[in-house]
């Protein structure tokens, strides 16, 4: 019987066709020179060119073992979970929450643990969302944890850096904090000697407190618009010193703050136009470390970020050319976490990346430290 439906020259150029085919077999990774391949190749040119209606394409028999050669697609269902979940801490000096970010991929050996303590009237996650630590533990292999300010201990949410029961060890918040990081330590493999502190605000003033009060626990500091260790006593002499201390409370002023003891490595972030902390703050911070530090040397570089923000970093090193304490001075910044992301409260995009530059000082440092004083 003759075939109602003779053949006709295809309305398309099926060796193009083929060449973009093979091309995209190509770019996806597929070996289209492999046995399992060449009966698809095959099939495809019958369909393709003239002539080939009627023809059903046999398969090449695949060698035995073959493999297709395809490299394998993660998605996020296959990948290991990042964790950042909210745990409760209870001890005889109280209770606070905290979160936890774990990342999903970390070296087998202990790890560093990086302490975030956040300003007034934020949370963990805002914190979080701002400083976008979490990323860089993701990158770098180290955990984060975020202890976290009640209201019921004070209203706006501060630490109380200020208060002489909050400024000593195995009391109040520093003991809080302090129990925080070593249940934490506990239940995962956290290097001892790596443990850093870093906070904006109120959060910094607690992290130089940390420092001052658990030497042996805390092996570097980041202070961003912090105040330094016992520059206030009670909310009157906190105002004053946040503004400086040009209007001390009587009996005694920012300046008259005692000069640490502990050679806690420090790094310091402050902007110079900085109304709700002034700059001077962020100086005398330095000026205490380097009591302790009595460093040799010291360089500043100027330069500007690439958001379009200027900054001074001034770095002092010992006499064996390891460094110390690191300062920038952001200028024309206020009162916000350089390079911060704009999802958290209180951060400023254009500056550099306070959060990278932390981690860089953090993870420089060597493990084993001067004794505590």
């Amino acid at each position: 019987m003759k075939n109602p439906f003779p053949a006709q020259a295809p309305g398309y150029d099926a060796e193009a066709i083929t060449a973009v085919i093979e091309r995209a077999f190509a770019s996806a990774g597929l070996d289209t020179s492999s046995a399992p391949m060449q009966g698809l190749r095959a099939t495809l040119r019958h369909a393709l060119h003239p002539g080939s209606a009627g023809r059903v394409a046999t398969p090449a028999a695949p060698e035995r073992d073959a493999v297709i050669d395809v490299p394998a697609r993660v998605t996020d269902s296959d990948r290991a979970a990042d964790s950042f979940e909210r745990h409760e801490f209870h001890s005889p000096a109280g209770a606070r929450a905290y979160k936890l970010f774990v990342p999903a991929h970390r070296p087998p050996a202990p790890c560093p643990l990086i302490v975030m303590l956040h300003g007034c009237t934020q949370s963990a996650d805002d914190f979080a969302a701002g400083t976008r630590m979490n990323r860089l533990a993701q990158a770098h292999g180290f955990l984060v944890v975020y202890p976290e300010q009640s209201a019921q201990a004070n209203a706006s949410r501060c630490w109380n850096w200020f208060q002489p029961q909050d400024q000593r060890r195995d009391a109040g918040e520093p003991a809080l904090i302090a129990g925080i990081v070593q249940e934490v330590a506990t239940r995962h493999a956290v290097d001892p000697d790596r443990i850093f502190v870093a906070g904006l605000s109120a959060g910094a003033a607690m992290a130089v407190v940390m420092g001052e009060t658990y030497p042996d626990l805390i092996a570097g500091i980041g202070v961003h618009s912090g105040l330094p260790y016992g520059s206030a006593q009670d909310i009157p002499s906190a105002l004053a010193a946040m503004k400086g201390g040009r209007h001390a409370a009587p009996g005694r002023s920012a300046q008259d703050a005692p000069a640490t003891a502990q050679r806690v490595p420090l790094i310091v972030f402050h902007g110079d136009r900085d109304h709700t902390v002034q700059h001077s703050n962020g100086a005398r911070i330095v000026e205490q470390a380097c009591q302790a530090h009595e460093p040799s040397t010291r360089s500043t570089h100027r330069g500007e970020a690439p958001g379009g923000r200027p900054y001074s970093r001034t770095v002092h090193a010992s006499a064996q050319g390891q460094v110390c304490i690191e300062s920038w001075t952001l200028h024309g910044a206020g009162h916000a976490w350089s390079g911060g992301d704009a999802r958290g409260s209180y951060t400023d995009a254009s500056g550099p990346d306070a959060s990278a530059e932390m981690v860089r000082f953090f993870l420089a440092l060597p493990a084993t430290r001067p004794p505590a004083l």
